[in-house]
């Protein structure tokens, strides 16, 4: 083996690179620690590096390197993690898409003879080999590497891919004596009988939340098969995420879903794997629940341990997506399952009509209104865009009696799968149902001819009203912030009196015309604001006090100073 592509070798390299690379030092944490622990580091003397060219094109050069001695057999948890640094690092400082994608195809043609795994590596992060496709709880997909290493202590400042945290954090992979056994309990029904494993459940709130009269939380026994009809419990068997729920009939288990490989970066909660995918050599899994918090107690499995330590990922942006806001693909595909899956066969009007439907079709639908609520272009890039879906209408001759049917029937499955209830979403949700299978009708009857080559229609907040613009009648009063009111003889700023006396409710409300956080914003329409002000009529839930307007009166006449 020559000196580059030995464990020392690499690793005086990664030193010298870490050096001349910048800001910082890049490769202290997540290449050269793990490598600098391996044994082979120690009994090798580290050969003297020199290196020609620039600092990007040797880490490109390392990182194809640490691929290639990564394939070889018997390849170590700490070469692995430093592997998979290095190609997401060089992936980083590709040119442009192009390039990017190059380097991906290389990478992963040098690992090719790897199978999909992940392994949980000791104390330290899951090792993700040759998984192509990973989400985040949106649906969306996250950018993939060959080799991956994907935070496990829930300590990462570049979540999901670890950067080295739990060696600082001194994180331990060990599971807690004192947690839930792993046993599966058996449940029996009249028609279905539930199978049932508290030890690897991860508390997700799926079975809960959609079949409470099953799957009775806080209730001994937990599960109470003759609550519901057998294809609910099916349903929900099949949703639990952890594995911790099958079914039987008749004493034979049912099957597995049918699933490509996938990992699944859910909302403040564990990866959900599918597919198959091996955990450390076992392929016995459809899918399990890894935790991503750091604090399972029966890791490497998720035991809703996120819920009690307060781990969460990043908050929604200010002005969300109705996509973001229905919950993602997930929740959309839900939805359409549920519609085609329950109510469409038991329907004595729909179901002539989707009864040759495509076994992806509710795959499709969800894509569909993704892509029109504002999330990422699956239907366009899948299966064909406007086009397409004019084409599987036209010539139907639908009629208002199956249109109204739809809508009605949409609506009831959006309730069972969970989506937001809020006014404001339900409303956007509504309108577009309304619109688009009326646009359906309309494109379905003989001699019809719609538009070419339209883009797929994007659907917005009905004028704008988007959730918390208002106060709930529902909603707990909410104490009162604390203004600093300015001394007689002291300046009026913006940041200061001013943009304080605007709540965040406020800023959302009046979001389509301008931002009440923005000093020139308010500069801009400040008398108009007085005005309202004055008037009563904002904000929307109550007058502001009568030292408050003289406040923002007193602001203007000083030459609204920021």
């Amino acid at each position: 083996m020559s000196i580059s592509m030995s464990i020392a070798g690499l690793l005086a390299r990664a030193r010298l690179l870490n050096r001349d690379l910048a800001p910082g030092e890049p490769l202290a944490e997540t290449v050269i620690r793990p490598l600098a622990a391996l044994p082979e580091a120690a009994a090798e003397p580290e050969p003297y590096a020199t290196e020609n060219g620039s600092p990007t094109d040797r880490l490109w050069e390392l990182a194809r390197d640490a691929t290639r001695l990564r394939a070889q057999p018997g390849a170590t948890e700490g070469l692995i993690e430093a592997t998979a640094a290095l190609q997401h690092l060089a992936c980083l400082f590709a040119e442009d898409a192009d390039a990017l994608a190059a380097r991906i195809a290389e990478l992963a043609d040098i690992q090719a003879d790897l199978e999909t795994r992940i392994d949980g590596a000791l104390d330290g992060p899951y090792l993700v080999t040759n998984a192509t496709k990973i989400t985040n709880w949106l649906g969306e997909p996250i950018q993939t590497f060959p080799q991956m290493a994907l935070c496990r202590c829930g300590q990462s400042a570049t979540k999901p891919l670890c950067d080295g945290s739990h060696a600082r954090h001194g994180f331990s992979g060990a599971k807690d004596p004192d947690r839930v056994p792993d046993r599966q309990d058996t449940h029996e029904g009249v028609q279905v009988t539930v199978l049932d494993n508290r030890g690897i459940c991860a508390h997700s709130g799926l079975c809960t939340d959609r079949l409470s009269t099953v799957f009775r939380q806080g209730e001994e026994p937990f599960v109470a098969p003759s609550g519901g009809r057998s294809d609910e419990i099916i349903r929900a068997v099949r949703a639990c995420p952890s594995g911790a729920l099958h079914y039987a009939i008749d004493g034979l288990k049912g099957p597995d879903p049918v699933r490509e490989p996938k990992i699944e970066v859910s909302k403040d909660g564990p990866y959900r794997i599918s597919g198959g995918i091996p955990l450390d050599g076992d392929d016995s899994r459809e899918h399990y629940s890894l935790c991503r918090c750091g604090h399972s107690r029966n890791k490497p499995f998720c035991s809703g341990m996120h819920y009690y330590v307060g781990f969460v990922d990043p908050p929604l942006s200010d002005e969300p997506t109705l996509f973001e806001w229905a919950g993602g693909l997930p929740a959309l595909t839900r939805m359409t399952h549920i519609f085609y899956d329950k109510y469409v066969p038991q329907d004595d009007l729909l179901a002539p009509l989707f009864a040759r439907m495509s076994p992806d079709h509710p795959e499709r639908v969800a894509a569909w209104l993704a892509e029109t609520f504002g999330g990422p272009k699956l239907y366009t890039e899948q299966y064909g865009g406007y086009d397409h879906m004019i084409a599987e209408h036209a010539g139907k001759s639908l009629t208002e009696q199956w249109r109204a049917r739809w809508a009605q029937l949409i609506g009831r499955a959006a309730d069972d799968a969970g989506l937001p209830t809020d006014p404001e979403f339900r409303a956007a949700f509504a309108g577009y149902i309304e619109w688009g299978s009326r646009i359906a009708v309309e494109n379905s009857q003989p001699g019809a001819t719609p538009p070419p080559h339209m883009p797929v229609p994007q659907w917005w907040w009905v004028c704008e009203a988007r959730p918390g613009s208002r106060v709930s009648a529902l909603s707990p009063a909410a104490d009162q912030t604390q203004i600093r009111l300015p001394a007689p003889d002291e300046p009026v700023r913006f940041t200061d009196h001013i943009r304080p006396l605007f709540r965040e409710m406020d800023r959302k409300s009046m979001s389509f015309a301008f931002d009440l956080w923005s000093h020139s914003d308010v500069t801009e329409h400040a008398d108009a604001i007085l005005d309202r002000l004055r008037g009563g009529k904002m904000p929307c839930d109550g007058a502001w006090p009568a030292e408050h307007i003289d406040l923002f009166a007193r602001w203007i006449a000083e030459g609204t100073p920021s």
